[in-house]
C-alpha cells in the first residue's frame, strides 16, 4: 500500500467524508481557472482537524501545499502529487476582542474581516477589502493596496508546524514586508491573525471601501481570470508602467494575454494553460529588460517552481 493510500485511509478517520476529495481539479480553486488535479485535497474546518491532518500526512511522508482562495497561486498543468490543504471557507470564524482587535481565522476572505471590522466602527482594514485572497494568504504574502498593508495592523498570528503544535508570532516577530513574511520560510500553515485597529465611524468606514472598490473596478481587469499583479514592484518604478512603456498590453501566448486594461496584469482570456502563463511571464521579463534595464520579479506563487 502506497503512502498516498495510507494517508487517505488515516484522514478518512480524522475528517468527514465530504472534507476529503481525491484528484480535486485545482482549476476550480485558483483565480487564474488553470491547473490540473490535486492527488489529495482535505477542507480541516478546526485547528484540531487541521492539526490531525498535519502529524498524518508527516507520519506518512506526504508532501503538504496550503491553498487558501488561490487567488495569488498559478498551479501546473499536471496538477500537484501529494496532499493540499484547502483552507477557503471552511476555516472560518471572527472574534472582537478587547483594545480594538480583531481575530480572523486563516480561511476567513480579507472582504469577510474587513466588513466585520466596519460593522463594529473599527478603520484600518478598508484598503484590503478588494482583495480577493484570504487572511491566511494574506498574511504570507503581507498583501496590501492603496498604501496600506496588512504590517500596518497585524498584530500577532498563530502559526502551525508540521508537527501539529502552534505558536504565536508577536509584532516584529512576523518579519512583514513587501510581499513578505517570515512564515514564507517555514514549514507550515497560518492558523490565526490578530489585527489592531482603530475606532471610527461606520458609515465613512463603508464609504471608504466603496471610493476604493470603484478605483479598482474602473482600473484592474476585474472581470477575467488573473491572480492580481502578476510582478512584484521594483524600486523606484511601478511594474505596470514598465510593461505599458515595453509596447506590452495585449500581447498574447495561446490563452494569456498582457491585460489591456492594466498591463501589471496577465489574464486568461480563455482556455489558457500554465504554460502559457510561465512562457508569457518570461517573454514580458526579457521584453521589460531589454527596453529599461529593470528585472520584474513575479509576485504571483508558481507552484511546481517554488
Amino acid at each position: 500500500m502506497n503512502d498516498i493510500k495510507a494517508l487517505r485511509d488515516r484522514l478518512q478517520e480524522i475528517l468527514p467524508a465530504f472534507s476529503i476529495r481525491e484528484e480535486e481539479p485545482l482549476a476550480k480553486h485558483t483565480s487564474f481557472r488553470i491547473g490540473g488535479n490535486a492527488q489529495l485535497m482535505v477542507f480541516p474546518r478546526t485547528s484540531q482537524e487541521l492539526s490531525a491532518v498535519l502529524q498524518a500526512a508527516k507520519e506518512f511522508n506526504i508532501v503538504v501545499k496550503i491553498l487558501g482562495a488561490g487567488t495569488n497561486v498559478l498551479a501546473p498543468d499536471e496538477g500537484v502529487s501529494g496532499l493540499v490543504i484547502c483552507l477557503r471557507e471552511t476555516f472560518m470564524g471572527l472574534r472582537l476582542l478587547d483594545g480594538n482587535i480583531v481575530e480572523a481565522m486563516a480561511g476567513m476572505s480579507l472582504a469577510q474581516t474587513a466588513m466585520f471590522a466596519a460593522r463594529n466602527g473599527l478603520s484600518g482594514m478598508e484598503c484590503l477589502h478588494g482583495i480577493p485572497g484570504t487572511v491566511g494568504g494574506g498574511v504570507y504574502m503581507n498583501a496590501g493596496a492603496y498604501g496600506g498593508e496588512i504590517k500596518d495592523i497585524a498584530l500577532r498570528t498563530e502559526f502551525m508546524s508540521l508537527d501539529g503544535k502552534t505558536q504565536w508570532f508577536e509584532g516584529q516577530a512576523q518579519e512583514l514586508g513587501y510581499r513578505k513574511s517570515v512564515f514564507q520560510g517555514l514549514q507550515g500553515v497560518i492558523v490565526r491573525t490578530q489585527f489592531q485597529l482603530q475606532k471610527g465611524e461606520e458609515s465613512e468606514i463603508r464609504a471608504k471601501i466603496r471610493e476604493l472598490n470603484e478605483k479598482r473596478r474602473a482600473s484592474q481587469p476585474l472581470e477575467m481570470p488573473s491572480a492580481g499583479s502578476t510582478f512584484k514592484r521594483p524600486t523606484g518604478y511601478f511594474a505596470g508602467t514598465l510593461i505599458d512603456e515595453a509596447g506590452l498590453k495585449g500581447l498574447s501566448v495561446g490563452g494569456a494575454q498582457v491585460s489591456e486594461k492594466h498591463a501589471g496584469f496577465i489574464v486568461n482570456k480563455g482556455g489558457a494553460t500554465a504554460k502559457d502563463v510561465l512562457a508569457l511571464i518570461e517573454l514580458v521579463q526579457q521584453r521589460v529588460y531589454e527596453n529599461s534595464g529593470v528585472h520584474l520579479e513575479p509576485e504571483v506563487r508558481l507552484w511546481g517552481r517554488e
